[in-house]
């Protein structure tokens, strides 16, 4: 009699974690990150935020984006050790939808809200703050970057989340690392030169039409 030898269990895909494999299989909300992955820097389970979205979570998963001209508020409740980051292009605009993260005014709320979801409070809320930089040659004189970093300031203060770090403005573009945990924060400062990749997923971003419908106060370079 000829054996047959059981089949192995299918191996997981290189880089893939069972936490991975959870974030990727949730469901998502509209304007939530979706893009997961494992950084091998880090070697930890990341999301990349784009323009417009958000993500809250409240384990050490690495929240992570690229900025220019654009801000990423990351907001940390101290007490209940959760925490989210956004990604938003200009301070004010119309429209409703997912796209409208891509505003701060609505970003904000979208953040805010999701945490206060669930059970943060702006008492025990505190923010860092990053990106605002001027790197677009020439086109300083409509100071996109100034008037992003003045609106969140502004919007922080008027809900009386305390802003505990900040990397704003300047000429930089920035990597940006979050861990919503721990409230750990870290950035990165590219070379202004180098900006083509960065400045094309902005102005994608901003093409998309829009539908009808503690140690966590310190900020990292790395």
């Amino acid at each position: 009699m000829t054996s047959v030898a059981p089949l192995a269990a299918p191996r997981p895909a290189l880089g893939s974690t069972p936490r991975l494999q959870r974030l990727k299989s949730a469901s998502r909300r509209p304007g939530e990150a979706s893009f997961f992955f494992y950084d091998a820097h880090f070697k930890n389970e990341a999301v990349k935020i784009l323009p417009g979205e958000y993500f809250v979570h409240d384990e050490d998963i690495l929240i992570m984006t690229t900025l220019g001209s654009c801000i990423a508020a990351c907001i940390w409740d101290r007490q209940l050790r959760i925490g989210g980051m956004n990604h938003f292009m200009l301070p004010e605009g119309s429209g409703t939808g997912a796209d409208a993260g891509r505003y701060g005014s609505y970003a904000m709320e979208l953040l805010i809200n999701e945490l206060v979801k669930r059970g943060a409070t702006r008492s025990t809320m505190e923010a860092k703050v990053f990106g605002g930089g001027a790197v677009i040659s020439g086109m300083n004189s409509i100071n996109v970057g100034e008037r992003n970093t003045k609106f969140v300031l502004d919007y922080l203060s008027t809900e009386r989340i305390t802003v505990v770090s900040k990397d704003v403005m300047d000429v930089y573009p920035r990597k940006v690392c979050f861990l919503p945990h721990s409230g750990k924060a870290m950035v990165k400062r590219l070379a202004a030169t180098n900006t083509d990749a960065l400045l094309a997923q902005e102005r994608a971003a901003a093409a998309k039409p829009v539908p009808a419908a503690s140690a966590a106060g310190s900020v990292d370079l790395f």
